[in-house]
């Protein structure tokens, strides 16, 4: 495995897909200026195992909270896609179906649409009434452990040499002592579903629940017996916290009626129709008129400027979004 995650192969294919959207970024320019050289050299420091890892330089960004990203360099990066390209494939098919984040042909739109659907089966097509949890991790980037997910990986990956690469990877970052994963690297994504996974096995397999998706550390939880999901709160708190050392974030842990609307991805689900989340919908609309505003003083194209309408039209047609839809073209 280690050959094939440094192949000169796999680091061109990484670079491939790295690049994309990012040609114009002034590091991605001077890495491709000498790109063969700069391959070459990666792989070099790698099959002889001398390769190290750069420092992170970090940003806030407000999406819609705030949040810290950390950026490596760009070989780095390249880097952590040529892992991803060999190690997805390998972890995804142990993944539960209802895993919706960062995975192929899944996502926000798949996962609000399997939470409707969820309910309609519980609820008995809306003729009982349909509980859901919904629960988020305390502060899940930064609290993981990367000692229990290395040793996750491990209990896959036999090939040491690969394992001596994933551990640079993973130790290349750290909030706390041996805590935290990154949230700008491709590799965190992942690392964060293999971690998760346990969660999702323990929920479904000694649990037994049936109606359960998770997205990222967001998950819900949905049956028509509201004690059972009160009773289970305290049972995936323990188990989190004694096997992942994790918590659950005690004010976002919420049981509500579905038809009273359940905030989940950016939508609130409703037993009939689905509508953008309020905070969502202020969002959109301030940056559809900060790029009204760049477009009329000629600082973007007209083509940019429909490339960003047509994106939020797209978010809107998962939703009942006519009337907003009616107010962005009037804008």
């Amino acid at each position: 495995m280690f050959k094939e995650i440094i192949s000169l192969d796999n680091l061109f294919l990484a670079w491939d897909e790295f690049k994309k959207g990012k040609r114009k970024k002034k590091d991605v320019q001077e890495f491709e200026y000498n790109l063969e050289n700069n391959i070459f050299e990666l792989h070099h420091e790698l099959k002889i195992k001398i390769y190290s890892h750069s420092d992170y330089t970090s940003f806030n960004i407000c999406d819609p909270k705030p949040r810290k990203i950390h950026k490596a360099c760009v070989g780095d990066r390249v880097l952590h896609h040529a892992i991803f390209r060999i190690l997805y494939p390998i972890f995804d098919k142990s993944f539960i179906f209802d895993s919706y984040s960062c995975r192929n042909a899944k996502g926000t739109h798949k996962a609000v649409s399997r939470l409707q659907m969820f309910a309609r089966k519980t609820s008995k097509n809306r003729t009982k009434t349909c509980f859901i949890l919904k629960c988020d991790i305390k502060k899940f980037f930064n609290s993981i452990d990367q000692d229990i997910l290395t040793f996750l990986i491990k209990k896959k990956i036999k090939d040491t040499n690969a394992v001596w690469l994933i551990e640079k990877i993973i130790k290349s970052f750290s909030t706390l002592s041996d805590k935290g994963l990154p949230l700008g690297n491709i590799t965190s994504q992942l690392f964060a579903n293999i971690y998760l996974n346990e969660l999702d096995y323990f929920i479904k397999q000694n649990l037994r629940i049936k109606h359960y998706i998770r997205y990222c550390d967001d998950f819900v939880i949905l049956t028509s017996d509201r004690e059972h999901l009160e009773s289970i709160i305290s049972v995936i708190s323990e188990f989190l916290k004694e096997k992942l050392k994790l918590s659950l974030h005690k004010g976002k842990v919420i049981i509500k009626k579905h038809h009273q609307g359940i905030d989940f991805l950016g939508y609130v689900d409703l037993p009939y129709h689905r509508i953008l989340r309020t905070k969502t919908k202020k969002r959109m609309l301030e940056k559809i008129k900060l790029k009204s505003l760049d477009f009329d003083k000629g600082k973007i194209s007209k083509d940019l400027f429909n490339q960003t309408l047509q994106s939020y039209f797209g978010v809107l047609k998962h939703c009942n979004g006519h009337e907003l839809k009616q107010k962005i073209s009037r804008l």
